[in-house]
């Protein structure tokens, strides 16, 4: 789905300016996102494999959800937007707990750059995994892994092609931060 987004300058701050996400891409503009990892109390991480048609990595294993921020909208509540539209998980924003922001800047064509803020955030899963429902036309389907095994594939890199290169140091953030809570 094409949607206005906010133009960001190189330090993140909103422009004023806007245009279709399309657009952004296709120019390689900054534009804001959001990244939740769901992680459960016991030690699991919850991982959404992406949608075989995306534009960007299909069918490589991601963030628990993902997604843009669409023009003026509030950050938290563009998150628990996106959880409800990607897995049917209801949060709100209390329940969120922002780690940092991630910029990431990935040539994928010559007129595709994905140029993107990544504002991420934590946030306890309190259901089983089948008690989700995946938006069938992001996510081609979810997995619930213990933490270290997650941590092994991807900044320990022993199966790193498995996932989308956000690089060691992204998913050593995550990692720790979850650890930190559990």
């Amino acid at each position: 789905m094409d949607e206005l987004v906010d133009i960001l300058d190189e330090q993140g701050n909103r422009t004023g300016k806007t245009c279709l996400k399309s657009k952004a891409h296709q120019k390689g503009l900054l534009h804001p996102t959001i990244h939740v990892w769901l992680y459960t109390p016991d030690g699991r991480v919850l991982i959404q494999q992406r949608g075989r048609h995306k534009d960007t990595h299909p069918l490589l294993w991601d963030v628990s959800v993902a997604g843009h921020i669409g023009a003026g909208e509030d950050v938290k509540t563009a998150a628990v937007r996106e959880v409800a539209e990607e897995v049917g998980y209801s949060v709100n924003k209390d329940d969120l707990e922002p780690i940092g922001t991630f910029k990431a800047i990935h040539k994928i064509a010559d007129n595709f750059i994905d140029a993107e803020l990544h504002h991420i955030f934590l946030c306890k899963l309190n259901t089983s995994v089948q008690n989700l429902t995946k938006q069938e036309s992001e996510v081609e389907d979810l997995d619930i892994i213990p933490l270290f095994k997650f941590a092994e594939e991807t900044w320990g890199l022993a199966n790193s092609a498995k996932y989308v290169p956000h690089g060691p140091t992204y998913y050593k953030t995550i990692v720790k931060e979850i650890k930190k809570r559990i």
